[in-house]
């Protein structure tokens, strides 16, 4: 049969795809375990380096504002209340605690028991200016000191106010300091990691006391929250994930500040918190598939080599296999020479017979032609008997001729036929009486005509050779079954031993005495017919005969066909 590139190209393809699979599943394994890996440690240390930095500038924070705290407490335990409603006194003590500390404080004024403010030092003109029913004042008259939310108040402008109470000589009084409030703002906008990190304070009630992030000109809230494992919560810090209005996911992150009224809140996209975990991923991304690349040019380039290889091979081996075929043709047809040369003796001495025979009457009867009906059937006989030999010729050179392992269209039952006429001769000597069970309706098939012949021929010389000491039978059937051929050949010789059935097929392997055979015969039956997609296979036993069956398929639109169970 012909070496077809279809089965060539589906080696190959299944060869590439066996490598790349091989290849693949140890790298995304091993990689996914590795970036998984990787990526639990990276997101714990940016959780853990966040939290540490919202702790430590809620520490700043708090330790601020306590100091202003403790520094407006001090100025109320080092003056007195006179001294301190003095206009002169109480404008050159700011003037002091600016050149000192900045111009963190914006003012200073004292305020009596009734919230009116008797004294002012700032650049307001807030002398006189009723506090009692301001909230910061009410919300600071039962403690020694307090902190108020940002808020507009009287200026309109946001700001803070730390005041202390005091009470000297049965009089009440509060000493306030304002905060600047773009100092306070830019120590907690100091936070900023990244290019979208911001930090902002919010109060009990959730309102911003430093300015809001804005996206443009519209202020960013978060819509919903999950919060996160994380042990930086055993420090009083939570992480959680939220949902910004602008679209982006956000890791937020917040302290509690001011005795838990404050709230410090820590914001930044998780894009960029994990934009070099994102590097890492893209840059991971684009070495696998160049390393996939790499590994599919490199399975494509060895599959084809590979295959190029096995098809140079199976090229020598079918070589191989025609050549075995030619040299078992040969041998069978030295085992048929004889018993041709006989089949051809035999019409050839009826032919001289008849030649003498006419000669002597033609002799005989002079120019008289009274038996010109006995010449008539003398020279029909010489060429009948000369057709018989033509056709005996015919089909040893047909034989002979090179193998043809083109498919076309066989009818079995012809070819067998033509076979068993070679070999009647042969059998006829041994005493060999044929037994033929042939389907003479059944439809014909796709094959090799000449290498079925020469299948047919080896299994007849063999079931021959086995019979020709003792005689025999040799039954040959050929029926169709569901889908396929079944042909028999089936010998009453002395069977083959059940040791040698294994090996039966095996090239070189001969149960014949030495010289009598090549074991080859059986070898090249079976390649051939395995080649046709059929099965050859043999049921022997000692004293039994044996049988071997050919099974053959058919084509699909033949199956349709009725045919002999």
């Amino acid at each position: 049969m012909p070496i077809e590139t279809q089965p060539y190209g589906k080696l190959s393809r299944n060869l590439t795809l066996m490598v790349i699979a091989v290849s693949f599943a140890p790298l995304i394994l091993v990689g996914g375990l590795i970036f998984d890996q990787f990526a639990s440690i990276y997101t714990e240390k940016v959780y853990a380096h966040l939290s540490v930095v919202v702790d430590k500038h809620k520490e700043s924070i708090d330790t601020f504002l306590t100091e202003k705290q403790y520094e407006v407490q001090y100025l109320n335990k080092a003056f007195t209340y006179e001294q301190l409603i003095t206009p002169e006194f109480l404008e050159l003590t700011l003037k002091d605690m600016q050149q000192q500390y900045g111009r963190i404080f914006v003012d200073l004024g004292v305020i009596d028991s009734n919230g009116r403010q008797v004294a002012y030092a700032g650049p307001f003109d807030l002398l006189g200016a009723d506090y009692s029913h301001a909230e910061w004042y009410r919300n600071s008259r039962n403690t020694p000191a307090a902190i108020s939310d940002v808020f507009l108040g009287l200026r309109r402008s946001p700001h803070f106010i730390i005041a202390v109470n005091n009470e000297a000589s049965g009089v009440q009084w509060t000493l306030r300091a304002t905060i600047d409030f773009l100092a306070f703002s830019n120590l907690v906008e100091n936070i900023r990691i990244g290019d979208t990190g911001y930090a902002y304070i919010l109060n009990r009630d959730g309102t911003f006391q430093t300015r809001p992030p804005a996206i443009g000109k519209q202020d960013l809230t978060m819509v919903s929250s999950e919060t996160l494992s994380h042990p930086a919560e055993q420090r009083g810090v939570l992480i959680q994930k939220s949902q910004g209005s602008d679209g982006e996911e956000y890791i937020v992150v917040s302290a509690s500040l001011k005795g838990a009224d404050w709230r410090l809140v820590y914001q930044q996209t998780l894009s960029d918190a994990f934009s070099d975990l994102i590097r890492s991923e893209r840059i991971a991304i684009v070495v696998f598939l160049l390393g996939g690349l790499g590994i599919v040019v490199m399975a494509l380039f060895m599959s084809r080599k590979l295959v190029a290889r096995f098809r140079l091979i199976d090229q020598k081996t079918e070589m191989m296999s025609k050549q075995m075929i030619e040299a078992g043709k040969l041998a069978s047809i030295g085992e048929l020479a004889a018993g041709i040369a006989h089949e051809i003796n035999n019409p050839v001495a009826i032919m001289m017979e008849e030649a003498g025979w006419i000669g002597d009457l033609l002799e005989d009867e002079g120019t008289e032609m009274s038996c010109r009906q006995e010449i008539q059937r003398a020279l029909a006989q010489v060429r009948t008997q000369g057709v018989r030999c033509k056709d005996i010729t015919h089909k040893l050179l047909s034989f002979a001729r090179q193998t043809d392992s083109r498919v076309t269209t066989v009818v079995l039952p012809e070819l067998i036929e033509e076979v068993v006429s070679l070999s009647m001769q042969q059998a006829r000597y041994a005493q060999i009486d044929f037994s033929l069970d042939i389907d003479a309706d059944m439809p014909p098939i796709e094959a090799s005509p000449t290498e079925l012949q020469q299948v047919f021929l080896n299994l007849i010389n063999n079931s021959i050779q086995a019979m020709e000491q003792d005689g025999g039978t040799l039954a040959i059937s050929c029926h169709q079954t569901e889908n396929e051929v079944l042909i028999s050949v089936a010998d009453t010789g002395p069977g083959i031993p059940e040791a040698y059935l294994s090996r039966i097929f095996d090239p070189f392997f001969t149960t014949k005495p030495v010289g009598k055979g090549s074991g080859l015969g059986l070898s090249i039956c079976f390649g051939i017919i395995h080649q046709m997609g059929g099965t050859i296979e043999v049921e022997s036993a000692v004293g039994h005969g044996t049988r071997f069956n050919i099974r053959l398929p058919l084509q699909p639109s033949q199956t349709t066909q009725g045919g002999n169970p």
